[in-house]
């Protein structure tokens, strides 16, 4: 009986495969061809994807890795955000990288947050005045404190940042570095000028 020989595979996908099983040490691939990124980048994580773009200076990745931020964005923030922004994008004729994108929703809750955390602090301190200096929050807060505080929590604008958060933190091990803000791209100084263009439009 004959036994069929296995095709030995290229040296090209001996190549892509030891790239794919080391992409966590990738770093600037500014010399490597387009297809094989293509081949090797939808295998990393964000983070790892992030640690690329972060390290390749003098390339646009883009016509790689626009479409796998995208992807990145709509697990990150849902379907509906996701179809959001290409809907205002098509209405205002205006384009952006998934990856600008993506940095703008990070900037957007974390500023969100720190509005809500503010106007928290605001309250108590309301309260403090009012109270005066011997009045013990913690034993006994007035009715007046209880009612703007859940006034406040069942407003609109908390439950806003609720909801992003919800989409944003899937509950996920990872879910903290994921969404730290990232720092600025070396080689990339066009990307600052085209985030303040961003956060005005959306």
């Amino acid at each position: 009986m004959l036994r069929t020989k296995r095709k030995a595979p290229s040296l090209v996908d001996l190549c892509v495969n030891l790239a794919v099983e080391n992409v966590k040490y990738l770093g600037d691939v500014g010399e490597t061809d387009l297809h094989l990124l293509d081949r090797i980048l939808p295998h990393c994580t964000l983070d790892q994807l992030m640690h690329i773009e972060k390290s390749t200076v003098g390339r646009d990745l883009s016509s790689v890795t626009d479409k796998l931020w995208k992807t990145f964005y709509e697990k990150q923030f849902g379907e509906r955000s996701t179809n959001l922004v290409i809907e205002r994008m098509r209405q205002k004729k205006v384009s952006f990288r998934w990856l600008q994108l993506y940095e703008a929703k990070l900037k957007e809750i974390a500023e969100a947050e720190n509005k809500l955390a503010a106007r928290i602090r605001q309250l108590y301190k309301k309260e403090d005045d009012r109270s005066g200096p011997g009045y013990n929050l913690s034993n006994g807060k007035s009715n007046l404190m209880k009612k703007a505080k859940m006034d406040f929590l069942k407003s609109r604008e908390v439950q806003n940042i609720a909801a992003m958060k919800k989409n944003a933190l899937p509950g996920s091990s990872r879910s903290s570095s994921m969404m730290k803000p990232p720092s600025s791209f070396p080689g990339k100084s066009s990307a600052s000028s085209n985030m303040k263009s961003l956060e005005r439009r959306f």
